[in-house]
């Protein structure tokens, strides 16, 4: 997979900002310190998305769009809008519940035909399975009808033992496989990619 093109969009309140053009939507959710920007930016190999060390500062959907060649299938040039979308489990003056993610993505996510959100990928921490917040953010985006796939960040940090046990628990808790991936590594991210491709191509 080459990234031909990559650059941030806009950060939208609300669905009337979100770039109604025809290219798929695959939507970033999880919990406020859980990379979301960090695995943008070591998809793209590039510093794209701003990170933080101050956990729930992202209280709007940016929009990045990508320009790619290759794929699953020998497919050519394609293009793909990630949303990464505000983060649940940490409320800066707030309540510390998944009320935090429905505030903007509720807006995102019933935007209807105006753009087209292929899928969702439900970013969870690898060392920290079986969260309450995460369980609950699984339920809530089942709720939408939206294709959810989950992807387990920081899994570098992990013991082979941690590895097994933690990548179970969650497959348990959240009702399907977890991709492991590594950020600082790299591991996963080429098997993410084809992820993103091929829920990009769903209709």
């Amino acid at each position: 997979m080459k990234v031909l093109d990559a650059c941030f969009v806009t950060s939208a309140v609300d669905a009337r900002g979100i770039p109604a053009d025809g290219i798929p939507h695959v939507a970033l959710v999880g919990r406020s310190n859980v990379g979301k920007s960090t695995v943008i930016n070591a998809l793209t190999r590039r510093p794209l998305a701003r990170t933080s060390a101050a956990a729930g500062k992202t209280r709007l959907a940016n929009l990045y769009r990508l320009t790619l060649e290759g794929g699953p299938g020998g497919i050519g040039r394609w293009s793909v809008y990630l949303a990464d979308l505000p983060g649940y489990g940490y409320a800066r003056g707030g309540d510390d519940s998944v009320a935090e993610l429905a505030k903007v993505s509720e807006s995102y996510f019933a935007g209807g035909t105006a753009y087209r959100v292929a899928g969702v990928l439900h970013l969870v921490d690898a060392r920290h399975p079986g969260l309450a917040s995460d369980a609950e953010a699984a339920d809530w985006l089942d709720a939408t009808g939206l294709m959810r796939r989950v992807v387990a960040t920081k899994i570098d940090k992990l013991s082979r033992a941690e590895r097994a046990r933690n990548l179970g628990e969650l497959e348990r808790k959240l009702g399907m496989p977890a991709l492991p991936i590594s950020a600082r590594g790299g591991e996963g991210l080429d098997d993410l990619w084809r992820l993103i491709a091929n829920l990009s191509r769903q209709q």
